[in-house]
């Protein structure tokens, strides 16, 4: 990945912290932003080392969606052309979030101050999701004419309800933080973003120092089952114990039960 100006990638023991680095344009969000997402996520999904992925960002926001500016430049023409190449950047950009969510390793967001419009889709997709106290929140686009098209109307449901998502999504209003944890949209607030970062180190690190294919074959199972329903998602789940229960992680688990110390899982 050459020339790359939205991100950058730090690796921590198996951890892997993606760091949106555009501060200058409020992490905004551009074509270059979500090809670049879409490179990272393929290379944390081939990196056996990586166990869990966390998401923060420089500057005065986290994100503060959609670049309003390119999107107008790149999408002025009326013709059929021009129709059909906005389509395919949409779902290019639906295809870079579902990537997050696909991803067989956990995703953590760290949100703070502006978390606004595309921001609400790329937390929807992450598998766990905090903030500072100072974060806001929008599903802003009915104020800017448009329709949220890259996750949040489909995903956002499952995660807060019908009553909260509608209000929101209708609304477009700001939310705050304390609100977002009331509805269960996050989990955690953090007093400044510098308690935020080291949460969610803490919680990253918790993720990591356990059986990564139980990890992993759980968040696999948690997607499945909401896709497919609850007996089908039984079914899965048994399907996959069947295997997992064979492997060398259960062993240490048990071995260092018995040894009373802490188990060192490999992933085998």
């Amino acid at each position: 990945m050459n020339d790359q100006k939205n991100f950058k990638v730090e690796k921590d023991g198996h951890i892997a912290w993606l760091t949106m680095n555009r501060p200058e344009k409020r992490n905004a969000m551009g074509r270059s932003y979500f090809e670049e997402l879409t490179d990272h996520f393929k290379e944390f999904e081939a990196d056996n080392e990586v166990r869990v992925v966390v998401i923060k960002a420089e500057g005065k926001s986290f994100t503060s969606g959609l670049d309003l500016v390119e999107a107008a430049e790149s999408f002025t023409g009326t013709g059929a052309d021009s129709r059909e190449t906005l389509r395919k950047w949409i779902l290019q950009g639906q295809e870079s979030l579902n990537l997050i969510e696909k991803c067989t390793k956990p995703v953590i967001a760290a949100a703070h101050s502006h978390c606004i419009g595309g921001g609400v889709d790329l937390l929807s997709a992450c598998d766990i999701r905090i903030a500072s106290k100072d974060a806001v929140f929008s599903i802003r686009e009915t104020r800017i004419a448009i329709i949220a098209d890259l996750g949040t109307l489909q995903r956002l449901p499952h995660i807060i309800g019908q009553g909260w998502f509608r209000e929101l999504a209708l609304t477009g209003r700001d939310f705050t933080a304390e609100e977002a944890l009331k509805m269960g949209f996050i989990t955690r607030i953090c007093e400044d973003k510098d308690a935020l970062i080291k949460e969610a180190e803490t919680l990253a690190s918790h993720i990591a120092g356990l059986a990564p294919l139980a990890v992993q074959g759980t968040k696999d199972t948690i997607n499945y089952s909401r896709d497919n329903g609850v007996y089908p998602g039984l079914k899965y789940v048994a399907q996959k114990n069947a295997v997992f229960l064979l492997s060398e992680d259960l062993g240490e688990a048990m071995a260092a039960f018995l040894e009373k110390r802490d188990p060192v899982y490999k992933g085998k």
